[in-house]
């Protein structure tokens, strides 16, 4: 099930933002994420706030769900009132599965965003979709409303891998559509693969990865198997059914995805992230990770704009009875201290090829990158030029590296 949300002050029943945190909004960028909270199963290893048809019970539906996050939008509206951002760059909608709603409305949820805030020229606007959720037809349908970006979820491409994660799809499924998704006129595709499930063989991972590249997308997302308490995959492991991931094999793994899409002409630009082209990062993510502001429409949703970051009520007919009665979906809030904002930043930064200016660490901090730097975790040429980059051992050890560059 959903895990839990943070503890925070609470939300004005407007949703009305500290002054402060309106004098700027959009400084640094703004974006759209929309949670769309429907899935057709759960898969095993996931405790994202999502809801099968069973688990939804009454109150809240599909059919009506586009209209209620336009009631958020309206809402956002006024709550920054004079002062919007000068223009959205990126949209994101995510889930669950968002491609179980029609592609209409989806495309209705995008033009109200456009109507309220306006679109960039050149925004970049990606949806989420299980491979088995899209077709040729929805997918002309979203790229003619003005999504320029999918992203896939492949997760591997050996059968006995996606049976183990609970994956519904057949293991060809995921290629196939990133195809029809380029022969639908999409500027970008990514494909997301887990690696280190119980049972995976390296062979499995390199025929996942021969895949990949051989459907021709500019983006793939790699990401280490996190098993998560009340998930079905977790207490299969406690009941001994499977092993537990193994943290050298997940290092092995990681070695064998850098090797094999840097052959294939692809570069990191984040740890677990891969691009052809700077055109082809993804922009909404680097806009998280760079600090920016961003609205989050939707059940469970969290935002950031000014320094304040807030997250709604999770379920989906809570969400809904809120905006119905004129109220903010919002539940707690937080407002950054300096200190909560330079601890994120170092370790959303450092994860980056760009790295994280040397400058912005204290002299503890300083010390710490001179000691990554004698350990190789640091580049040589990053570190000269005031920088602090991750070598492909230092992504490895990632963590470890934040936690020496912190007070």
């Amino acid at each position: 099930m959903p895990g839990a949300l943070p503890e925070g002050e609470p939300v004005p029943v407007d949703g009305a933002l500290p002054t402060a945190a309106l004098r700027a909004v959009g400084a640094r960028g703004f974006g759209v994420y929309v949670h769309v909270p429907f899935c057709a199963s759960r898969c095993g290893y996931c405790d994202f706030n999502t809801y099968t048809a069973a688990e939804l019970g009454g109150g809240a539906s599909r059919e009506t769900y586009a209209e209620t996050v336009l009631a958020e939008l309206a809402l956002a509206a006024r709550v920054l009132g004079d002062t919007p951002p000068p223009r959205v760059e990126t949209v994101f909608v995510g889930g669950g599965t968002p491609t179980l709603l029609p592609a209409d409305d989806l495309a209705r949820i995008l033009d109200g965003i456009d109507r309220t805030w306006g679109l960039a020229a050149d925004a970049e606007v990606t949806t989420e979709a299980n491979p088995e959720s899209v077709t040729p037809e929805s997918l002309k349908t979203l790229r003619a409303a003005g999504y320029t970006r999918i992203s896939l979820g492949m997760q591997s491409a050996a059968p006995g891998v996606l049976a183990v994660l609970d994956r519904k799809h057949s293991a060809g499924r995921a290629t196939t559509a990133a195809l029809e998704a380029r022969d639908a006129g999409f500027d970008h595709v990514n494909l997301d693969l887990i690696y280190g499930t119980p049972g995976e063989r390296a062979e499995d991972f390199a025929a996942s990865l021969e895949q990949v590249v051989a459907a021709g997308v500019d983006h793939v997302s790699a990401y280490a198997l996190i098993v998560e308490e009340g998930t079905r995959l977790a207490a299969r492991m406690r009941r001994g059914e499977l092993a537990y991931p193994s943290d050298d094999v997940a290092a092995d793994r990681y070695l064998a995805a850098e090797a094999a899409l840097d052959a294939a002409g692809f570069s990191w630009y984040e740890v677990s992230n891969w691009a052809r082209s700077e055109a082809a990062r993804c922009r909404h993510n680097l806009l998280y990770w760079a600090g920016g502001d961003w609205w989050g429409l939707g059940p469970g949703a969290h935002s950031h704009v000014g320094g304040v970051r807030w997250w709604n009520v999770k379920h989906p007919t809570a969400y809904a009875g809120r905006l119905a009665a004129g109220r903010s979906p919002g539940l707690a809030r937080e407002l950054l201290t300096p200190d909560e904002a330079h601890m994120e930043d170092v370790m959303l930064r450092l994860r980056l090829a760009t790295g994280l200016p040397l400058d912005v660490l204290d002299e503890a901090g300083r010390d710490g990158a001179r000691r990554a730097l004698a350990d190789g975790l640091l580049t040589a040429g990053g570190y000269a030029e005031g920088r602090a980059v991750l070598t492909l051992r230092g992504r490895l050890l990632a963590d470890a590296v934040i936690r020496d560059l912190l007070p």
